[in-house]
């Protein structure tokens, strides 16, 4: 006979309801999990620890939070589930005491031009509503302050429900769109001579748009157009050539024999490159892009997206764009100040969203800020706002490192945030890497020994206090603390700064010194990226390498990516006498079955998409007559499947030395990637795995200054000191390096330190301290001073 209740000795019996407070994970083999059980307490904090790429993510993300998600998706009827992503089970044997999860990842922000901090979180819903209320003159409803509705008009005849029909002149339908720019706020036109050589005729290469090689296929259309001389530099052309040759209108041609449509250039790359989302685009098209594509502030609406019949409704003198446009600080106390008791409730919720903003540390932003230039923190930070508030109770909130892009300043505050979160009855799980986040946990999860097939083990389960005299990395790094820097480097010359201000910049002037490590810090939202990605970035010779992801399919793979790939094919069709491209499980190469994948993937309809090894190939994604060609006794699958440590051995002397490959190899292992495999796909490698590998692909371009934006994101303890010593390796071979971090540990060895603040936004923009690291600890000056005082024991 079943029963509700349970006997303990020497208790009360507790209710069967209440028994179930653990996360039980049994076998979890997902990625690099060997095999893997815990128990998880729940409506506790628990942080899960370990060196980047030790299965953190796998067990957390793809394992507990995935099962969740799939679960839930799986009470929809299967009409709503044909609509929804399909989502496989994770390779697990059972998981029980599983809750509703609420994922809070570091993904961006989509970069949709009409996306801003105000659309994503319905701040500009609200705001749309207080000015069809309060707003003088009034100009309609809500929609009539939206940037992304446009005012249409209408004319003709409307037949009402009784069948009586009504003739109407002209009917409006109120939007705020500014029709110029189309709600975007900037207007595009591209630079003629970024796309073509004018001193140059299309046989000699005038074109300069990728792909549009003199000798090509693309080039053959115009040259064989008979619209315009191929021969004749395009600064001799008659103006009807040079029309032909950029705007013309389709038509109908034969080009080497064959039928094809001619069509201008302009016409032709604004379809097939500047219609696209920049950031689906490979990295040279991308970059041509940029190149060519000139924004300007659009004219009509100067910038604010919205119609001049929007912009006149006003509120105390200030208009919906100039509301948007205000540091979300002043915001909130300019709403306060309303006097209109008819909209109280929605003035109480714009103050609770505005308060959540300050209290997360992003009162520093606007509304009218586009969402996909957010940092990977703020976007985290911006979707925590959102759960904030929310009145759900026992749910599983999973955050991935949300102390990332934060001060030490701003941490504790943040740790305070995923305390609340725990204490109104929700399990918070959380990855990460920080002491000071790790520390304020209930439970702690550490696992490793190693990343990659080094790790996927439970090192450690249960205190922070236990975890400290556990001996695991971890445990042993905790407690670490760089020492000052004894002998600072002097620097050679001096990189000037005048007059900077770019956002929220106070006509900043300041001298970077060259030849030497330079960490720029501050609080979130000081200017630290506006002085060095708007002031040094994109001058000759700089190098930056921001914190922007990096874009991969599930055939991409860090061989592939930095370019590796290339000289190992190579050499590999020279030892065998064939051609590079067999070598390529995305070209000529490829398994017939698969199609080059390793797997294959069945479409099920409504239900989960089933992927198994493709039996012809076993997996390898290669002709099994390609795998009969061998370079120094290894086929090409063998190769792909190497550690990045190994292949740099088997590279680098011998029958089998690449001198080009051994050197992208050693730039791998430098930033601490040694044990990532080289055909593993892009799309499994963990956040920090993916900054290091752009990192280490972008170390190969030649520059003389590198900017760093928080390199140690992502990253463990342990691996911190190698990568401080990668960065002191770069500036003793004659780069300078400057750093924006937040780390104690970088700016305790640096060489030069410069302090922005003293706060965020306009509070901010000031240059607070420049000078050694011992100098600010010695002055105590800021925000920084302090907190690296307190770092070091000084």
């Amino acid at each position: 006979m079943s029963t509700d209740t349970e006997t303990q000795a020497g208790s009360a019996p507790v209710p069967l309801a209440d028994s179930h407070e653990l996360i039980k994970v049994q076998g979890a083999r997902e990625n690099n999990l060997k095999d893997i059980s815990l128990e998880i307490p729940k409506r506790r904090l628990t942080a899960f620890t370990g060196v980047s790429g030790s299965g953190k993510s796998s067990l957390v993300f793809s394992t507990i939070a995935a099962e969740s998600q799939r679960m839930i998706n799986e009470t929809y009827s299967t009409f709503v589930q044909g609509f929804m992503p399909s989502l496989a089970r994770p390779d697990v044997d059972v998981l029980e005491g599983l809750t509703t999860a609420i994922i809070v990842d570091q993904e961006r922000m989509g970069a949709n031009a009409r996306s801003t901090v105000g659309t994503v979180t319905d701040a500009n819903a609200m705001l749309r509503v207080l000015f069809s209320r309060l707003g003088t003159p009034y100009i309609g409803p809500a929609v009539a302050f939206s940037f992304n509705i446009p005012t249409r008009k209408a004319s003709g005849v409307i037949t009402d429900a009784k069948g009586e029909k009504t003739i109407v002149r002209e009917a409006v339908y109120h939007g705020g769109m500014c029709p110029e720019c189309e709600g975007r706020g900037t207007v595009s036109d591209l630079d003629l001579d970024a796309i073509v050589d004018r001193d140059k005729s299309l046989l000699d290469g005038a074109i300069l748009v990728p792909g549009y090689t003199a000798d090509g296929w693309m080039v053959a259309t115009f040259t064989e157009s008979g619209f315009v001389d191929p021969n004749k530099p395009l600064k001799d052309y008659t103006k009807q050539e040079l029309d032909d040759l950029l705007h013309k209108e389709p038509v109908k041609i034969k080009a080497k024999g064959i039928n094809v449509t001619y069509e201008g250039l302009i016409p032709k790359i604004r379809k097939s490159m500047f219609s696209k989302d920049p950031d689906s685009l490979q990295p040279h098209i991308r970059a041509f892009v940029e190149r060519a594509a000139v924004f300007a502030t659009c004219p009509a609406c100067d910038g604010t997206r919205l119609n001049e019949g929007a912009r006149s409704s006003r509120i105390k003198g200030l208009n919906i764009a100039e509301v948007c446009a205000m540091q979300i600080t002043d915001l909130a106390d300019w709403i306060r100040e309303l006097d209109a008791p008819s909209v109280a409730p929605l003035k109480a919720n714009l103050l609770h969203l505005f308060d959540s903003f300050v209290e997360i540390g992003l009162g520093y932003l606007s509304l009218e800020r586009p969402s996909g230039t957010l940092s990977g923190g703020e976007a985290q930070r911006v979707k925590m706002i959102r759960h904030l508030g929310s009145s759900l109770t026992d749910v599983t909130y999973v955050f991935d490192e949300p102390t990332i892009g934060l001060h030490p300043h701003d941490i504790q505050r943040m740790n305070r945030l995923l305390l609340r979160l725990r204490d109104k009855g929700n399990t918070v799980l959380v990855v990460e890497h920080k002491p000071e986040a790790i520390a304020v946990a209930d439970h702690v999860v550490d696992l490793g020994p190693g990343a990659g097939t080094a790790g996927g083990t439970i090192c450690f389960e249960g205190t922070v206090e236990g975890l400290r005299g556990s001996g695991t990395l971890t445990g042993r790094h905790l407690d670490d603390r760089a020492k000052l820097k004894e002998k600072p480097r002097k620097g050679k010359g001096k990189l000037e700064i005048r007059g900077a201000t770019e956002h929220n910049l106070k006509d900043v002037d300041v001298d970077i010194p060259l030849g030497a490590l330079v960490v720029v810090t501050g609080v979130a939202g000081s200017g630290k990226s506006s002085l060095i990605h708007g002031s040094v970035a994109g001058g000759e010779g700089v190098v930056a390498i921001d914190q922007s992801g990096i874009k991969g399919s599930r055939r991409s793979n860090p061989a592939t990516y930095t370019g590796l790939l290339e000289p190992i094919r190579k050499a590999f069709a020279k030892a065998n006498g064939v051609k590079p491209a067999l070598f390529s499980a995305n070209s000529e190469g490829a398994c017939p079955e698969c199609k080059g994948a390793g797997v294959i993937y069945t479409e099920l309809g409504f239900m989960d998409t089933v992927s198994t090894p493709c039996e012809d190939c076993e997996g390898k994604g290669f002709q099994a007559a390609v795998l009969e060609y061998t370079f120094g006794g290894r086929n090409i699958s063998e190769v792909l499947g190497m550690s990045v440590s190994a292949a740099e051995e088997f590279f680098s002397a011998g029958q089998t030395k690449i001198p080009a490959a051994h050197a992208i190899l050693k730039r791998l292992a430098d930033v601490g990637l040694g044990y990532l495999a080289l055909g593993q796909p892009l799309t499994t490698l963990s956040g920090g795995e993916r900054q290091r590998l752009k990192l280490a692909s972008q170390m190969g371009e030649k520059g003389d200054v590198y900017i760093l934006d928080e390199p140690t994101s992502g990253l463990h303890l342990a691996d911190v000191e190698q990568l401080l010593a990668l960065l002191d390796r770069l500036v003793e071979s004659g780069k300078s390096v400057i750093v924006i971090e937040h780390h104690q540990a970088v700016m305790a060895h640096a060489d030069w330190i410069i302090d922005l603040g003293p706060g965020a936004g306009h509070d901010g923009g000031r240059i607070v301290f420049e000078g050694t690291p011992a100098e600010l600890v010695a002055s105590r000056a800021g925000l920084t001073g302090r907190h690296l005082a307190e770092y070091v024991g000084a």
